[in-house]
């Protein structure tokens, strides 16, 4: 299995400067945020020159690009900046065979707007008709520009739990409808133990098995304040549980480190190696 790197997680930089470290730091390839990661871009109305110098800095370091984020909330209050957002998805996945990548990311947001954190409404039948409405058009625009959309559910946003991110997929799914899991996004201050993060690893992949193309990987701790990441192997995961897992059921997915701290990151590279090696 191969290990990536959530870009931005080194700070924004230049491409061809961002690219190196990236080989440097012995990982496969990269999750790319365009606008989080890059030095000087917006990743609105793309020039197709921009992107394909982008890219290229990627492809010179023998770099893959797992997953491109365009993430965004498609129930903020300001509708405004959701079409703007919409637009800036469709051109992702207009661009995204430049950078040899299947997959443009996005989670499903929040009532709390740019807070992306719990709101009652959240879990409700509008929000999850809502999120539906404009995911279905993303996929259909995805199917016309041959790419695919990857759907990233948490405990704070629409998408709450496994059961209700696998209900959105079946819904809109034309071929091109793929998800992103992050165990930690679907934990709280209430349920994070190792029995909990079991269940979730276990119903994710009982229900969307063969959608699930990206794994987040992050680790935690409790001590100085509620779900703090550390480097991988340093907390409370169960990561061997969860390498175990998408070893035996999703052996081709993308390992794609998020939030890990930069000084951690060799540590954890070697980490996740060992246990795919176990």
């Amino acid at each position: 299995m191969k290990i990536f790197v959530r870009a931005q997680d080194l700070g924004k930089k230049d491409e061809i400067t961002l690219a190196k470290e990236i080989k440097a730091l012995g990982f496969d390839g990269l999750q790319l945020a365009i606008n989080k990661a890059i030095v000087g871009e917006t990743a609105y109305d793309m020039d197709e020159d921009r992107v394909k110098a982008i890219a290229k800095a990627f492809k010179d370091q023998d770099l893959e690009i797992a997953l491109i984020g365009a993430y965004f909330n498609p129930v903020h209050s300001n509708k405004d900046l959701v079409l703007k957002n919409i637009k800036k998805y469709k051109e992702h996945l207009k661009y995204a065979h430049l950078f040899d990548c299947k997959y443009i990311g996005s989670e499903t947001g929040s009532f709390n707007d740019d807070k992306w954190t719990y709101n009652p409404k959240n879990r409700t039948e509008e929000a999850y008709q809502e999120v539906k409405r404009i995911f279905n058009e993303l996929a259909i625009y995805a199917k016309e520009v041959n790419s695919n959309l990857a759907i990233e559910g948490a405990s704070g946003h629409c998408m709450y739990c496994p059961k209700q991110l696998k209900r959105l997929v079946d819904e809109i799914d034309n071929g091109h409808v793929f998800v992103t899991l992050d165990v930690y996004n679907f934990l709280d201050n209430d349920h994070y133990d190792k029995e909990y993060q079991h269940h979730v690893v276990d119903e994710a992949i009982a229900l969307m098995k063969d959608k699930i193309k990206n794994i987040h990987l992050k680790d935690f701790t409790m001590d100085k304040e509620p779900l703090l990441k550390v480097g991988l192997g340093e907390g409370m995961m169960d990561l061997p549980y969860i390498i175990a897992k998408v070893k035996e059921n999703i052996p081709d997915a993308n390992l794609i480190f998020e939030g890990v701290p930069k000084e951690s990151m060799e540590s954890s590279i070697n980490y996740i190696r060992k246990l795919l090696n176990d």
